[in-house]
């Protein structure tokens, strides 16, 4: 009896019935389970749209809130289209500023040229004009000598041609005040535009290293926890200041190249051989003089226009002395 041990319960019948009945449940179990497993997989798929969706709006809900994560978003976002737009157009400041000197490197010879050009014609203005005073004393004198003669005609004919003489000095004196103006422009605009050259020259020189540097020292990622921390960005405080640098200096250009035009119509709209111009030439000077402040020259533009000295046509072309600061010094105060 000591050695006999008892069943155990799946060793007895009814463990055997019960082993049966729970193959038969696991099956029918599995069974089920496989109906009722896309019902299954769908749930699980909902759930976790649900979740990813939940999660999203979120997200969005925490972007629209916070002011540092919009901010993050619009950085990347300007970052991004700036590379795209960079891949078809020149953008880079410092690549536009280059541009620019090279353009008013052009501008300052043909504003030179064109100094030159109306100098030339001032002097045969004066010639002309010094020429009729000769011929209207001349005409005088032989009318005054017929009218000792008592030769009425001869005496009718030079004063009348002494008068025409008078009218057309009066005309072209006119005119020269006017090419006085613009001869002061075009020498003050000359002027300032190389000291802009200058200034522009330096910027460029200067900035592209500190450029490098800022760069070298401030990755995408340092920018973008500038930008959620709050701080300003020197990197992109800088690139503002060299925009702002261009967009002057495009408007400059723009300004000298327009009067440059304006200035060239208006000798051409002149034949001095003939001695007579055309009143549309001064009409369009007449019209700059009546514009508002020049860009380029600044407050000095009212004084060249009001200016009643007579211009030294002898006089060189000085390099202006400019102040030790650079203009556009203060824009990289960050």
């Amino acid at each position: 009896m000591e050695n006999l041990k008892p069943k155990s319960f799946w060793e007895r019948p009814e463990g055997k019935t019960g082993m049966l009945l729970t193959g038969l449940f696991g099956a029918g179990a599995l069974y089920g389970l496989y109906k009722s497993l896309p019902f299954l997989i769908n749930i699980v798929e909902n759930t976790l749209q649900l979740g990813f969706l939940l999660c999203g709006l979120a997200a969005l809900i925490y972007v629209v809130l916070d002011p540092k994560m919009r901010n993050l978003i619009f950085y990347v976002y300007k970052s991004l289209m700036r590379w795209i737009t960079g891949i078809f157009i020149q953008i880079d400041p410092i690549g536009i500023l280059k541009s620019y000197i090279d353009d008013l490197k052009d501008n300052l010879r043909k504003m030179n040229k064109q100094i030159a050009v109306l100098k030339g014609q001032m002097k045969r203005l004066q010639q002309i004009m010094h020429e009729n005073k000769k011929n209207i004393n001349n005409n005088l004198k032989l009318a005054s000598a017929a009218k000792e003669k008592d030769k009425k005609g001869i005496m009718i004919l030079k004063s009348r041609k002494a008068g025409r003489l008078k009218d057309s000095n009066l005309k072209l004196d006119g005119l020269y005040k006017k090419m006085e103006i613009l001869y002061r422009v075009l020498f003050k605009m000359y002027e300032n535009s190389e000291i802009l050259l200058e200034d522009i020259e330096d910027q460029v020189m200067v900035k592209q290293q500190e450029r490098k540097a800022i760069r070298a020292s401030h990755s995408a990622m340092k920018s973008a926890m500038n930008i959620i921390a709050g701080n300003s960005d020197k990197k992109e405080m800088f690139d503002r200041a060299l925009e702002a640098i261009a967009d002057d200096v495009s408007m400059k250009i723009g300004e000298m190249e327009r009067f440059m035009e304006m200035s060239n119509n208006f000798m051409d709209s002149i034949d001095l051989q003939n001695g007579v111009f055309e009143e549309e030439g001064l009409e369009l000077l007449d019209k700059w003089e009546k514009e508002g402040v020049s860009l380029i020259l600044g407050n000095d533009k009212d004084l060249l226009v009001n200016d009643s000295h007579s211009v030294d046509l002898d006089a060189p072309i000085l390099k202006t002395n400019r102040d030790q600061n650079n203009q556009y010094s203060d824009l990289f105060n960050l």
